[in-house]
């Protein structure tokens, strides 16, 4: 077997014929969602990033310079009927926010207009078309020489899908992976207020009632609240772990892990498998990280915590120190095999977890996989008794 361990790109994966666990029919579900925008939460190490790039080789005619019609021949996507009308058809805007970690709202600014500024000159062809004024061009060399104001930079992934629909004649779809990483860094650094000002414009300006957009598929660990993130975004549509849309297509279900060990000669291994990583129960479905079994089939069948040590999971231990004895307590009897009813709510609100509200914590400690919902029911509220 060649497992793709630390690959994220999907033409890396098919050309150099890793393993591949065929979640083409998610981009069947993108195309199909009525939703314009989508954001899908789950926590790390869960094949987002891989999706994402699923994505963009699907709709770009190419990526990168390189054409990608004949990618996904063979996948289950390419016998669908609506294949041929999408694939290679839709222009692309992909960008990635996982970086951007910074410890002051300046470097965290600068990391941004960078990414930004990456993202322009995939799109140079727009410089030499000369169905753009003079005035367009003098605002993109603008941004691409970094004279751009804080305004100009909050605008220019809106501009950039004008730019685009009025090029190509089609809206483009934008893929915006790891959109809450730069809001964990501005918690954790104190400057959260700022950065999330910053980016309610951007995604308000872009993703808000946007004419020459296709859709949006955004993607992260927490939902930030609606109210501090995403006010005015009524067309958006969040998929946490307590829901059973597109539940089957980040992790691996069962069936592909049985199907994982199978390859690798492990069908003996399946039981101890199954009850060491223990899976995810995301409503109707119970999956498990993919960075877990690639690693375990990859070490020859060791049994290890892997994915524990993905991160420096700075955030969980500041919580975790900060919390009450009877918290404390309570997660100790988690750790020791016992279950809880808690209340869980899906957005969260990162003050809340300053005032040491233990139910923003345990929906944090959810969503970021350090716990499962064996069970859950929807008040009326809209929150979740798990």
């Amino acid at each position: 077997m060649r497992l793709p361990i630390g690959e994220s790109d999907f033409r890396t994966i098919i050309e150099e014929k890793f393993n591949f666990v065929d979640k083409t029919l998610f981009i069947k579900e993108v195309i199909e969602e009525g939703p314009k925008v989508i954001l899908i939460t789950r926590p790390r190490r869960f094949g987002k990033t891989l999706n994402l790039s699923m994505l963009q080789y699907f709709f770009a005619p190419e990526v990168r310079g390189i054409p990608t019609k004949g990618l996904f021949e063979g996948l289950k996507i390419s016998q669908e009927p609506l294949y041929e009308e999408y694939q290679g058809k839709i222009p692309v805007i992909s960008l990635s926010f996982k970086d951007v970690k910074e410890d002051s709202f300046e470097k965290a600014y600068d990391k941004i207009y960078e990414i930004i500024v990456g993202l322009y000159k995939n799109f140079s062809y727009l410089q030499k078309s000369d169905i753009f004024s003079e005035e367009f061009k003098f605002l993109y060399n603008c941004l691409l020489k970094r004279e751009a104001n804080q305004a100009q930079l909050e605008n220019s992934l809106k501009e950039l899908t004008e730019y685009l629909f009025a090029y190509h004649k089609t809206p483009p779809l934008i893929l915006i992976d790891e959109y809450d990483t730069p809001i964990h860094a501005g918690y954790l650094n104190g400057f959260y207020d700022k950065i999330v000002s910053f980016f309610r414009n951007f995604f308000s300006v872009s993703l808000k009632d946007n004419p020459c957009l296709y859709k949006a598929v955004l993607t992260g660990i927490l939902r930030v609240s609606r109210e501090s993130l995403f006010s005015g975004l009524n067309h958006l549509e969040v998929y946490s772990v307590l829901n059973s849309k597109f539940s089957s297509y980040f992790g691996f279900t069962e069936g592909e892990v049985e199907g994982l060990l199978h390859q690798a000669q492990m069908d003996d291994k399946i039981t101890e498998v199954k009850d060491w990583y223990n899976g995810y129960h995301m409503s109707d479905e119970t999956v498990y990280n993919p960075w877990s079994i690639i690693n375990f089939i990859q070490k020859g069948g060791v049994l290890q915590p892997y994915w524990v040590n993905t991160s420096d999971n700075e955030l969980i231990k500041t919580l975790l120190t900060g919390s009450s004895f009877s918290f404390k307590d309570d997660f100790e009897g988690l750790l020791q095999g016992t279950s809880r009813e808690e209340t869980i709510d899906e957005n969260i609100v990162f003050s809340d977890l300053d005032k040491g509200d233990e139910s923003a914590i345990w929906s944090l400690f959810l969503m970021t996989g350090y716990l499962t919902a064996l069970n859950h029911q929807i008040t009326f509220r809209g929150d979740s008794l798990c």
